[in-house]
């Protein structure tokens, strides 16, 4: 089985819908921006946004696995954003995996020298996958509610 990033189509963003249980976790996944309720079609219009690529994430079958968004910003810093696995996916590794393209997508193909995030500090999943993979949290940008991380590339590499 061959795990890929790829471009999404409407059936994932149908999927990507029902994997959003509540506003808590609407919040945790997508910011303030996104409210429930909302549709397959309302999310894929919401998600396009300027400088902001969309990946699925796939075993070469039609079901998407994850999703997640890269943002060029900060000069040479993309943000990573949006990261989620489908629920029964989760605890295996999955996000993980998606999360590792995603950051060398961004130094390979975007050529980015660093990746920035940002999680809610009660999201304690979110928060250990991103700290188990080098994210580090960058205090002077951060709020009581959430901290913005960030991995060096220039210091990691492709490792991660």
């Amino acid at each position: 089985m061959t795990i890929a990033l790829r471009a999404p189509i409407a059936t994932d963003y149908d999927a990507l819908a029902s994997w959003i249980p509540n506003a808590k976790a609407c919040l945790h996944w997508a910011g303030p921006r996104i409210q429930l309720p909302f549709t397959g079609a309302d999310l894929q219009q919401q998600l396009t946004v300027a400088d902001t690529v969309s990946f699925t994430l796939t075993d070469g079958t039609p079901v998407a696995l994850g999703f997640g968004q890269l943002w060029l910003r900060d000069g040479d810093a993309a943000r990573l954003m949006r990261i989620i696995v489908a629920p029964p996916l989760r605890g295996l590794g999955v996000g993980r995996e998606l999360c590792r393209l995603l950051i060398l997508h961004a130094f390979d193909v975007i050529g980015a020298r660093a990746v920035t995030l940002a999680v809610y500090r009660d999201n304690a999943a979110a928060l250990a996958l991103y700290q188990s993979l080098g994210f580090e949290a960058v205090d002077s940008r951060s709020t009581a509610e959430s901290l913005i991380m960030r991995l060096d590339l220039t210091l990691v590499g492709t490792q991660t």
